[in-house]
């Protein structure tokens, strides 16, 4: 569609002048920029616009919503009229950056490491779901689908390999990441992530004896009388992502003093070898002595007071995504579905928080709707949608948190049902979030999960429209807080 250049004129007004924009970038809806000084940005004028679909700041960058297509057009106008040039998103994360704390930097680097894996992870998890459907029994009738239909079995296990490839090459996906973030070659991290999950290793899952349950001896190198342990690290998160750091200071320093005519023949073995060593000797065992530690502390609480769990992860859970802090918690549950557990208490919750964001999204559309308000009715509406089906920027940031009651009512209802999620120790997969999570729910939790999206379907619009109306009485109305 055509832009009207005043309109984005009006943007770059809004968000404090064409001096104040540092660098701009867009993803798929929304005009990501780094501001000079956030505090010169006029929110309500911005978000009257009929351009604009909402706007929040969240990771040192401000970000306006605009829609698909859109944004494109925008983008390309909002570049002309501020001159500042077309920027890449890690232009802007650099940015952005600089104005962050070291905790804010790290929480950052986990982001940056763990999100550019999420279009793999969430297709695994889609399939591994599609498997469950077809091989698990008490769907369709007493036997699973590939009992009933033999010609299916096949099909079955042919998804379950695609599916449950990124997870057994996981330390791989996370070295080829993690290098491109560290500021090393992503190929070296990808070759090393592969070393580390190499089939001739030692499998974890495989070291325990079947009839007595004893761990079996794990097969040793011996190196000149060091005896280093032969362990895949097939699942793991924090023994990839350490090593990967160590390789990515490694190959910096040679680079910086290794000749170029023979750096192809010195940097990548040496930086690989010495690595790999420290990896078997010493990194990996401690980072997965570290990791099992954190496993069995959360396993611990949701074993012991799995109500209290869930309630705090599902009241955190959302203040977490709106500073950014969420991303962290991927690399736990890379590390609880790796586990002996074979899922993650937290996603289930996760996903409950996407449909219950969404729900209050549709409160929130009645309420416009009552009062005619056309512009904030659509996006309400489709909003809600897409917090349905997993994705809640739009509603949260533009609807539910502006509104404020949306998204307390969402927050509630999150805590409850992560409270029931907990006392039963549901479990999932990393995969797809909202309505759809439900088959990446473990085998023997789907009808609790069931429960408890039927909860967050229909809890926060009521505690929405009973927030209003308290409101109302108060001499509060709950409209003009985002007029």
């Amino acid at each position: 569609m055509a832009v009207n250049r005043d309109e984005v004129r009006q943007i770059i007004e809004a968000v404090g002048g064409k001096e104040n924009v540092n660098a701009a970038t867009h993803c798929v809806t929304r005009l990501r920029l780094a501001l000079v000084d956030e505090t010169k940005v006029d929110k309500v004028a911005l978000d009257k616009l009929n351009l604009v679909k909402g706007s929040f700041a969240a990771n040192d960058q401000f970000q306006v919503v605009i829609g698909p297509g859109t944004v494109d057009d925008v983008y390309k106008v909002f570049v002309e009229e501020t001159g500042i040039g077309e920027s890449t998103k890690d232009d802007v994360k650099a940015a952005a950056a600089e104005k962050m704390n070291p905790l804010q930097r790290a929480i950052k680097t986990l982001g940056d490491v763990f999100i550019p894996l999420l279009p793999a992870i969430v297709t695994a998890g889609l399939l591994l779901g599609v498997n469950n459907v077809l091989t698990a029994g008490g769907l369709f009738g007493d036997k699973p689908l590939v009992k009933m239909f033999p010609q299916l079995k096949d099909l079955a296990e042919i998804i379950n390999f695609i599916a449950a490839a990124p997870f057994i090459f996981l330390p791989a996906l996370i070295g080829w990441s993690a290098m491109r973030v560290f500021g090393g070659s992503p190929i070296l991290g990808l070759v090393l992530g592969l070393v580390m999950c190499h089939p001739g290793l030692a499998s974890q899952y495989t070291l325990g004896d079947q009839d007595t349950g004893e761990l079996t001896k794990i097969p040793e190198w011996n190196v000149f009388g060091l005896h280093i342990e032969k362990l895949n690290y097939q699942g793991q998160v924090l023994p990839v992502l350490i090593a990967t750091w160590v390789l990515a200071k490694v190959e910096r320093f040679l680079n910086r003093r290794v000749h170029d005519s023979i750096k192809m023949l010195v940097v990548g073995p040496v930086s690989l070898l010495l690595v790999g060593f420290l990896a078997f000797i010493l990194i990996g065992p401690v980072a997965l002595w570290l990791g099992t530690q954190i496993t069995d502390v959360i396993q611990w609480i949701f074993t012991r007071a799995g109500w209290l769990g869930g309630l705090i992860y599902g009241l955190i859970y959302a203040p977490l995504v709106v500073t950014g802090l969420h991303h962290m918690f991927l690399a736990v549950d890379f590390q609880l579905m790796n586990s002996n557990l074979k899922g993650t208490y937290l996603w289930p919750i996760l996903a409950i928080s996407n449909i219950s964001q969404g729900s209050a999204a549709f409160a929130a559309w009645w309420l416009y709707k009552r009062r005619s308000m056309v512009k904030e009715q659509g996006l309400a509406l489709t909003s809600g949608i897409s917090g349905w089906l997993g994705v809640t920027e739009p509603a949260m940031f533009g609807v539910n948190i502006p509104l404020k009651y949306p998204f307390v009512a969402a927050i509630i209802t999150t805590g409850i049902v992560g409270s029931i999620f907990g006392s039963q120790q549901l479990l999932g997969r990393v995969g797809v979030g909202g309505l759809p999570g439900i088959i990446s729910i473990n085998e023997g939790f789907r009808l609790t999960f069931l429960l408890g999206m039927v909860i967050a379907v229909i809890l926060p619009i009521v505690l929405t429209l009973i927030f209003s109306r308290f409101a109302q009485k108060n001499n509060k109305e709950v409209i003009r807080e985002i007029d």
